[in-house]
């Protein structure tokens, strides 16, 4: 990890892993940034020196902010700006028992994750996956009436769980893009004027959406009430030939119900982004040619990657100048 210049008078920042090359130059400029030159990921102590010698910690995903990290003495740092819009990797409560400022980075990576949905449905549908493989393997034979047939995307039926602002830009993609029909059910929906340009039909519950759709996409946040939502119960309410996408957070799902649930046919199939212990998958899926599997790929872009970086910066400079960051979380 490379040093900030001691004695700058600028708050000291760890950054955890390698970020783009202007968010690290901007961190560079505009703090006194330990940035990672080796982009190793972080261990539970090298998090807590982290907190107990900076001013502020920019974190990702991939580092788990457990309430004994968070327990670190004597406690330096007064605020975690998280990368990424996602921050069940942080115990919140914890944080904010000890008085620390937890941000995130919503907006920028909204319309590339939902794009990353599309990818993974018409992905999942058309069996791309499948598809490549075979040519890259040299197995392909040539055209035929019966190859590889896959499942129609356009005029279906698209449940969304979780209306938030990716979940609207599915549905705006969906829409306009497939002609689908949208269901959806939020707990905290978005006004009626959204919903109805939007033309998204609300469900009373989620079990609903599950019975009706024969696309479900999953955009819920990661809570305590939505850890395994979609169990095998919620798995046996869908269609026979519906699909499962979920680029959300992979604990919403329950890994080996879902398993289970391919195993038996009882779904079509499934796109994943993320996985419930990722980076590690599931062996089963792995061998499984009607599922499609990412590497956590929904704001993997050039343009959103550097913004998301610029975000968490801009939430550390508001923080230091005195006034409350936009994006606070706790």
């Amino acid at each position: 990890m490379s040093a900030g210049r001691p004695g700058s008078g600028r708050p000291t920042v760890v950054v955890t892993r390698r970020l783009p090359g202007p968010v690290e130059e901007q961190a560079a400029r505009e703090f006194d940034a330990r940035l990672n030159a080796d982009d190793h990921p972080f261990s539970a102590t090298e998090l807590a020196d982290a907190l107990r010698t900076a001013d502020a910690l920019l974190p990702t995903v991939t580092d788990r902010l457990t309430a004994q990290v968070l327990g670190a003495e004597p406690l330096k740092a007064r605020i975690i700006a998280n990368y990424g819009v996602g921050f069940n990797h942080i115990d919140t409560g914890a944080a904010k028992a000890r008085g620390l400022v937890v941000t995130n980075t919503p907006d920028v990576l909204t319309d590339d994750t939902a794009d990353d949905a599309m990818l993974l449905m018409l992905m999942v549908a058309r069996r791309a996956g499948e598809g490549e493989r075979q040519v890259r393997a040299g197995a392909w034979t040539g055209w035929g009436p019966t190859h590889m047939l896959g499942t129609r995307v356009s005029g279906k039926t698209l449940g969304l769980i979780g209306l938030g602002r990716i979940g609207r830009a599915v549905a705006h993609r969906a829409r306009h893009g497939f002609g689908m029909r949208v269901i959806f059910h939020d707990p905290y929906p978005p006004a009626p004027a959204v919903v109805a340009e939007l033309g998204a039909e609300p469900r009373a519950s989620v079990d609903e959406v599950l019975r009706e759709a024969d696309f479900v996409s999953l955009h819920s946040p990661a809570t305590p009430e939505t850890r395994h939502l979609m169990d095998a119960r919620r798995l046996g309410l869908m269609k026979r030939g519906a699909f499962l996408i979920n680029n959300a957070r992979g604990d919403i799902v329950d890994e080996a119900a879902l398993v289970a649930a391919l195993k038996r046919g009882t779904i079509a199939g499934a796109g994943l982004d993320v996985f419930e212990r990722e980076p590690a998958v599931s062996p089963e899926l792995l061998q499984m040619e009607h599922v499609v599997l990412l590497p956590h790929l929904g704001s993997a872009t050039h343009e959103s990657r550097v913004a998301m970086g610029l975000r968490a910066l801009d939430n550390l400079k508001t923080f230091f100048a005195g006034a409350p960051p936009r994006d606070r979380v706790a």
